[in-house]
């Protein structure tokens, strides 16, 4: 959309012709009688109706006076530029992201397009899209095993902080799953941010075999109204030794607890294609921010209203100023010898 001037009173611009309502509808003045009776008044009449450029003054005054008249309405309806739409920061949610690296995330039963996967790559391929379309949101990573640590703390850079989990190694927070220390350094990361939507994603493929209990880290969640979605990731069962098949260890109650205690969502995710999806609920779960622009705007009421000034300052002066070209115009004598 382009520049534009916008006049915000232009109801002003009906004031125009009120200097004409007012001359056709106040009375004439009366011509009060003389006190002084002047016998060669009518020669100065004469003399002055033959002054060169008497009419020419007077209807140079009353074009001062409407173009002083029109600026000073035009002031009135306060006229105002306004710019180019600008886009302004978008403001999103503070998300923290917690991914397990045990161990137990190389195990290949994630299936795509008739071949397997690991799950952690799965995980880095359908996490790392998810990051990128985070426009406007404060991101942070948390990794761990059988220790938490945090990663990227939270950021706008979210190709930064992509880089950081695709750099992501297994086994370097230890072969245990500590969910509910996950959880606390999550809540300790995002409780004192003013944020009003807080969110922590958490995805595991086992249970909780190590530091704190997870449900108690959930209820102090719950308290800084930190809400978390839960991602349980692993097919139902994997290939053991000899050919067997068994369940996975995933600890779909306790993640399913997690969620509804902090008002959040569990999801399970049996391969790459149902990670996706849950992502994509998740975006729709807690939509990225519009984008939002604004037209900046200037008044221009000074300029009418400085040229009102000008033009009534130079109408003052005119008398002096018409004396003074006259004098300097006006031969002199010269003197007699």
């Amino acid at each position: 959309m382009p520049t534009a001037l916008e006049w915000q009173w232009p109801w002003a611009f009906s004031l125009l012709p009120l200097p004409l309502l007012i001359r056709w509808v106040a009375p004439a003045t009366e011509q009060a009688a003389g006190a002084i009776r002047v016998p060669f008044y009518h020669q100065l009449q004469a003399l002055q109706a033959g002054t060169p450029g008497q009419a020419g003054g007077a209807w140079l005054k009353a074009l001062f006076a409407a173009v002083i008249w029109l600026c000073l309405v035009a002031a009135a309806a306060r006229p105002t530029w306004i710019g180019e739409p600008l886009p302004l920061p978008l403001e999103g949610r503070d998300l923290m992201l917690a991914v397990d690296i045990s161990q137990s995330m190389q195990e290949r039963d994630m299936r795509v397009r008739g071949g397997v996967v690991s799950r952690i790559d799965a995980v880095k391929a359908v996490v790392g899209e998810f990051i990128t379309e985070r426009r406007g949101d404060r991101l942070g990573l948390i990794l761990f095993g059988a220790q938490s640590y945090l990663q990227t703390p939270l950021t706008f850079d979210t190709a930064t902080l992509n880089t950081q989990l695709q750099e992501a190694r297994l086994g370097f927070a230890g072969n245990a799953t500590a969910i509910g220390d996950a959880l606390g350094l999550g809540v300790k990361r995002l409780r004192d941010r003013p944020a009003a939507s807080r969110v922590l994603i958490l995805l595991t493929d086992g249970a909780n075999t190590a530091g704190t209990d997870p449900r108690q880290a959930a209820a102090i969640a719950a308290e800084a109204q930190i809400r978390i979605h839960t991602i349980g990731i692993g097919a139902d069962a994997v290939r053991g030794v000899f050919g067997m098949r068994t369940r996975t260890a995933l600890d779909e109650p306790l993640l399913a607890d997690i969620a509804t205690a902090t008002g959040g969502q569990y999801f399970r995710a049996r391969d790459p294609a149902e990670l996706q999806q849950i992502y994509a609920r998740l975006d729709a779960l807690e939509p990225v921010p519009e984008e939002q622009t604004f037209r900046p705007r200037r008044s221009l009421l000074h300029l009418p209203l400085g040229l009102a000034l000008a033009l009534s300052a130079l109408l003052a002066a005119g008398p002096q100023l018409a004396a003074a070209a006259r004098t300097y115009r006006k031969p002199q004598r010269e003197p007699v010898t």
